[in-house]
């Protein structure tokens, strides 16, 4: 069970402290629904009058929110580590997108290390399990569903490294990667063969991490970030070239019909 058992005469704020613990450690995600106030009081065993207590002390700070006759959620803290205003200037820069790669490349090769030495079987069950989801959406096609599972891997990754820090530093980055503020997925997974090379690249991380090769796991991320970083600097290009194309054709033909004889009736 995720949650457990408070000892005999708990309180709301021992009710909340285990609540912030799973969401601190990544057990809990932004999004996550908390089970019904009958179901979650009986296996915490505290009454319902305590776990609303706690549940109000949480969304109060922020941590969960209710949704009228919705239930009750893991909030979206994960964004908070950039505010609106920067979001707005990094999606207009064209140097972010550089950057934030530079960023992941780093951050994500000492997390794939950390993991190849601390990932327990439960972490590495994850990791298989989403590497199974990718195989089979890879078989249909489905690239919108293989860069949500792109972000899922990599995020289970982080929470293998059982660093705190990590864990929601990746999840605020992922967070700004699916809503498209560093640039456009579907180029990267519409160029011919980057499907095959992004899920060989997936296994070799998986299989660094599952062998417990800190080294390894380690260069495993840094091609991977290399690969996308090539890649959609080669589809920058392409689509550059595209667009002036474009405007070559839609002048060409408009001198075509400049030059066109006007007809006297």
């Amino acid at each position: 069970m995720v949650f457990q058992p408070i000892p005999s005469r708990a309180t709301a704020d021992e009710v909340a402290r285990q609540i912030e613990m799973l969401v601190l450690e990544g057990v809990l995600h932004p999004g996550d629904k908390l089970p019904g106030e009958r179901d979650l009081s009986a296996t915490l065993d505290v009454s319902r009058p305590i776990l609303r207590d706690a549940l109000k002390a949480l969304e109060a700070r922020g941590l969960v929110e209710s949704r009228p006759g919705g239930g009750t959620y893991v909030a979206a803290i994960e964004g908070a580590i950039f505010a609106a205003p920067i979001v707005d200037l990094i999606a207009q820069s064209p140097k972010a997108g550089g950057d934030y790669l530079e960023f992941r490349r780093e951050i994500e090769a000492t997390a794939a290390a950390m993991a190849a030495e601390r990932a327990t079987e439960a972490d590495r069950t994850i990791l298989a399990r989403i590497i199974e989801a990718m195989e089979a959406e890879h078989d249909k096609a489905d690239f919108r569903r293989e860069a949500a599972l792109d972000v899922e891997f990599h995020q289970a990754i982080g929470e293998a490294t059982h660093n705190i820090v990590i864990i929601h530093v990746l999840r605020a980055c992922y967070r700004l990667l699916a809503d498209g503020v560093f640039y456009n997925r579907s180029r990267l997974y519409g160029q011919t063969g980057s499907r095959d090379q992004l899920l060989a690249q997936h296994k070799a991380l998986r299989d660094a991490i599952f062998a417990g090769d800190p080294e390894a796991a380690r260069k495993a991320a840094i091609d991977h970030i290399a690969y996308v970083s090539a890649s959609m600097r080669d589809a920058a290009e392409a689509g550059a070239r595209a667009e002036i194309g474009t405007l070559r054709l839609m002048q060409f033909e408009e001198r075509a019909t400049a030059k066109r004889p006007v007809r006297r009736e």
